[in-house]
């Protein structure tokens, strides 16, 4: 008995989700497909698939084995690439999750520019906001924001981002210039996800709550409100740059401003780190530097 057999096969059907499916990928008889996986679930003495007429759905057992099974093959993938310059021609699928507006804005242009050097890549951006678990789903690499939670994890500091205060020049004509974080009491704070905004006074970090008539979570929406005059808003530099540089907005407090925060890349400690992520990592670091 050989330890391997059928587990193609099942990774061939949890991917596709059907047998004719693994079949086609394979270039096999969906019969052939069936009866190894058949086989592999009397083995391991566990279903791996419920099956209809209809569809064929991975078990949760199925799901726990895929995850598993997939990191094997992809770590047998990598070596046998070893043997060729993968620095130069990296190749293979890249799994990668990033916070929804950063991905969209910093970091799915520098992988695209990324992907016109190496078109042999595959890569998978996933944008969520959510804190996925990068070993149970399989992740490469995770772009986070700020202060890192999880120590289980390995980091690599890929730049930094910055946290300004802004207003419309007609909002502060009508409203006035703050020129404390005590006269935040009197504006109109247009909020985003926390209740807070961060600052710095007498060396240390200060975190002063703060209201307002409009609370949004989208980035964007606070800067449109913004511009048309109706608050103050904090925010990091990447959402405010077209509106600075268009004279639209325009900094407050800056003599309060916190210091920057990490942009970091993340992946799990017993994962290998290849040399595609490597070069991933360089161009990612370099981009963000630039822009």
């Amino acid at each position: 008995m050989n330890i391997w057999d059928g587990v193609s096969e099942f990774v061939a059907v949890a991917e596709a989700g059907s047998f004719t499916g693994a079949a086609d990928t394979l270039g096999i008889s969906t019969a052939q497909v069936s009866r190894q996986v058949g086989a592999l679930e009397g083995r391991l003495g566990a279903k791996l698939f419920y099956r209809t007429t209809r569809k064929v759905t991975i078990t949760e057992t199925g799901q726990v084995y895929y995850n598993h099974c997939r990191q094997v093959l992809d770590g047998l993938a990598e070596a046998e690439r070893a043997i060729s310059d993968l620095h130069q021609h990296p190749r293979g699928r890249l799994n990668i999750t990033a916070p929804v507006t950063f991905g969209e804005t910093r970091i799915a242009p520098l992988i695209n520019d990324f992907l016109q050097h190496y078109p042999e890549l595959e890569i998978h951006l996933h944008l969520s906001n959510q804190r996925l678990d990068l070993v149970a789903e399989s992740f490469d690499l995770a772009i986070r924001l700020g202060d890192l939670e999880d120590s289980s994890m390995m980091a690599q500091r890929l730049g930094t981002r910055r946290h300004q205060t802004c207003a419309s020049p007609d909002y502060l004509a009508a409203r006035g210039m703050p020129h404390s974080l005590v006269d935040l009491e009197a504006h109109n704070c247009l909020q985003g996800t926390l209740g807070y905004w961060r600052f710095e006074e007498d060396g240390g970090t200060r975190h002063v709550r703060i209201k307002g008539n409009l609370r949004c979570n989208s980035g964007a929406a606070l800067v449109d409100a913004a511009r048309k005059g109706l608050g103050l808003i904090q925010l990091p530099d990447y959402h405010l740059k077209d509106a600075l540089r268009a004279k639209a907005l325009q900094p407050v407090l800056e003599t309060f401003r916190a210091p920057d925060d990490g942009i970091w890349a993340i992946y799990p400690q017993n994962r290998h780190l290849s040399p595609k992520v490597r070069l991933l990592l360089e161009h990612l670091r370099a981009g963000l530097r630039l822009s």
